[in-house]
């Protein structure tokens, strides 16, 4: 009986973690927006505790800040933040690349030439945005996996979870998209003839100038949210 009541609990925190999460993403709450949770609960039709655990598990993500005497707020969008992630980003990805490479097959090149196909069907539906992140992330995992690097793995996730508001923010935004189409039309291109330094080459391009796009997109927001 306390088993199954400890997985349903389990169960309902992620779900409120994954409501949550989606309605920080996608812009429906706002940055700076107060997280009630009451009521959020009473929203959700959960208890607190479900609550008060996803908003935990959110500021671990970056996305919600706890702040004295002012409780819970979806996080501001930070350029330092950007900077911060990104080229730990640029480092990591581009040391696991390089030795992804060197043990890459055939078959790993097919894998990641599928995912990057899942990846640009679903620019082309604009319904389909809530996916481009995820599916990003997947296609990049894929490049890398050959490496066998788990605990160099389990950073980056880490660091695209932090860094995936951020990700759909520049792909949502004009240009994104057709830039990101051909970098990582490049970068298959160029694992595929096992181009260790072209490639790692590629991938930084694609990251920091993706980092310096978002800086001046979240600048201008933040400058906005000022004005108003």
């Amino acid at each position: 009986m306390n088993n199954n009541s400890q997985i349903v609990h389990k169960t309902r925190t992620q779900v409120v973690v994954e409501v949550l999460r989606e309605r920080i993403l996608s812009g429906d709450i706002k940055a700076g927006t107060p997280l009630r949770q009451s009521a959020l609960a009473a929203e959700l039709n959960v208890s607190r505790i479900p609550i008060r655990e996803a908003l935990l598990q959110l500021e671990g993500e970056g996305l919600v800040k706890f702040e004295a005497h002012k409780g819970a707020t979806a996080a501001q969008l930070s350029s330092l933040q950007v900077q911060e992630l990104f080229e730990l980003r640029a480092l990591l990805e581009t040391d696991l690349l390089a030795k992804s490479i060197a043990k890459m097959t055939d078959q790993d090149i097919e894998n990641s030439r599928e995912m990057l196909q899942q990846l640009e069907e679903s620019f082309h539906h604009a319904n389909s945005s809530n996916l481009w992140s995820d599916l990003n992330t997947q296609f990049h995992t894929s490049l890398y996996i050959a490496a066998d690097r788990p605990n160099t793995m389990e950073i980056v996730q880490n660091l695209n979870s932090n860094c995936d508001r951020y990700i759909r923010l520049h792909l949502m935004q004009k240009g994104g998209i057709p830039r990101a189409e051909q970098q990582h039309q490049e970068l298959l291109s160029l694992c595929e003839k096992r181009d260790i330094d072209g490639a790692c080459r590629v991938l930084k391009e694609h990251i920091l100038g993706s980092a310096q796009d978002l800086i001046e997109l979240v600048e201008a927001h933040n400058a906005q949210q000022e004005n108003k």
